[in-house]
């Protein structure tokens, strides 16, 4: 990692804990440049405004996601597994401490401005690889589905509903053994429901 990429880091790194104590319009650049321990004058070298730093924490954030989602279904694997590596794209997300940090902070920024939540709402979205990984999953006959939109925001909602939204609002980090738990819960329950049946 070069020099700027660490400065980079750094800077993003401390933008996203003051616009989580402050919010947005509470935040300092001033502020920032001191948790990074960088000079402001490094801080707008990098990024000209507080809101050119706030995109790109969030295009970070949706890029991270984004990546995480990117999956494709083998057939040659049993179900269970496939479900499984589905389930972790959400789940490493749960256990990495500045991707949920970032979240926290968005969240903030959501509540506080309808036009990010907007615009976050229309760049994330998260159902549609599931879906397409459900497709091929049905496709290659592993699992019965009429609507695979609405089981992909079902198998969703199973993992974030008790591995996200509480970590999301306060609630101390999951570990990994709590997200297979929760994880493999998730995939029984949709298994009861979509699974082929011998």
């Amino acid at each position: 990692m070069s020099q700027t990429e660490i400065k980079n880091k750094q800077i993003i790194e401390a933008a996203i804990a003051e616009f989580q104590e402050r919010g947005f319009a509470g935040a300092s650049m001033d502020r920032i440049s001191e948790r990074a321990q960088v000079s402001k004058r490094t801080v707008y070298n990098h990024f000209d405004s507080k809101e050119a730093l706030f995109k790109a924490i969030n295009k970070c954030l949706f890029d991270q996601l984004q990546a995480s989602m990117q999956i494709t279904f083998d057939p040659n694997v049993p179900i269970r597994e496939e479900l499984r590596r589905l389930g972790w794209t959400q789940g490493n997300i749960l256990v990495d401490p500045c991707a949920m940090n970032m979240a926290r902070m968005m969240m903030g920024e959501i509540l506080r401005d309808p036009e990010t939540a907007e615009n976050m709402n229309r760049r994330m979205d998260m159902v549609r690889p599931v879906k397409n990984f459900l497709d091929a999953a049905v496709s290659a006959g592993k699992l019965n589905i009429t609507d695979t939109w609405v089981a992909a925001e079902q198998f969703l909602g199973l993992i974030k509903t008790r591995g996200f939204y509480p970590k999301l609002f306060g609630e101390q980090l999951s570990t990994r053994k709590e997200v297979e738990k929760i994880i493999e819960d998730a995939i029984d329950m949709f298994l009861c429901s979509y699974g082929v049946k011998a």
